[in-house]
């Protein structure tokens, strides 16, 4: 038994490692990011285990960035996602999961606008939000399109690797 919590312990590292590496590799690009489809099939198969990949992901961006107010953004932003990702996990389909993403691309600046509420008050929410509302539109492009590419061929890998994981191997 405890060599199965030590495995799975081990795999959700690697998830998380994945997870960090492939935020920072795209991190030249202008919110274009592979977090956000990496997310959706790590809490479709982890479900509610998603939480410690996402604490550990974005401890780890603290970590490599600095810990800022946009940090405590994405304490709450990846959570919420991976919870509406378990509300819609019966759908199976790329291009449902691609509008989701992308629909999340473009409501990030406003989610990571809040901090700024409780600070500033509603003024700077709206100009922290209007002012990333570009970025955001191209979030949401960039999500959408990276999920329609790649929901495909990684769920697959996923799907075949929990399944040789459950022949016992």
């Amino acid at each position: 038994m405890e060599k199965n919590k030590t495995r799975e312990l081990a795999q959700m590292g690697i998830l998380t490692a994945t997870l960090f590496m492939g935020q920072v590799v795209l991190s030249f690009l202008p919110n274009v990011e592979i977090v956000s489809l990496l997310i959706i099939l790590y809490t479709l198969f982890l479900r509610r285990k998603i939480f410690f990949v996402i604490y550990s992901f974005v401890l780890l961006e603290g970590f490599f960035y600095g810990f800022g107010v946009w940090w405590f953004s994405y304490l709450y932003i990846w959570s919420l996602f991976a919870c509406i990702v378990l509300l819609l996990r019966s759908n199976a389909s790329p291009l449902f999961w691609s509008i989701v993403s992308g629909f999340f691309g473009l409501s990030f600046g406003a989610l990571c606008s809040l901090p700024y509420l409780l600070s500033g008050g509603p003024a700077a929410a709206f100009s922290y939000w209007a002012s990333g509302l570009l970025f955001d539109v191209f979030h949401c492009i960039g999500n959408a399109v990276l999920c329609l590419l790649l929901f495909r061929p990684l769920y697959a890998l996923m799907e075949s690797f929990y399944k040789y994981e459950k022949n016992g191997r």
